[in-house]
């Protein structure tokens, strides 16, 4: 299984979005990607209870360590680049602030920015990022 995984709801525009922007940013090719609705998602489950059934919740697992919400955010910012990863020292703000903004944009999500047909596709160069 990957060191870094990023587990996003597949058919969501506003998270197939930032899961876009981060190929962009990770030059360095940190993490890897799985739809909460695929298999990778279900094995994690298996082994990390805390990881919901509900699609509106941002996870990343980093070596066995799971984050949820706001938390996912930040840590997954400790491995991009500057000036992205400066985003990381919002987790010292208090976790019920964080996660208050993180589910208000997670009860919008679909409104705002959409929901796909399907899991969208990636490209030959991205494929191996992707876990099912």
């Amino acid at each position: 299984m990957a060191q870094r995984i990023v587990l996003y709801d597949g058919v969501c525009g506003f998270c197939n979005g930032l899961v876009q922007w981060l190929l962009r940013v990770d030059r360095e090719g940190a993490f890897q990607f799985a739809a909460l609705q695929g298999s990778t998602a279900a094995e994690l489950r298996a082994r990390h209870p805390e990881i919901p059934v509900e699609l509106d919740t941002m996870v990343y697992v980093e070596e066995g360590t799971v984050y949820l919400r706001s938390r996912a955010l930040f840590a997954a910012a400790r491995h991009l680049p500057a000036p992205w990863s400066w985003s990381r020292f919002l987790a010292l703000l208090p976790l019920v602030f964080t996660d208050a903004g993180y589910r208000l944009v997670a009860a919008v999500r679909y409104r705002i920015w959409g929901r796909l047909e399907a899991c969208q596709v990636p490209s030959a160069e991205q494929r191996a990022r992707f876990l099912a």
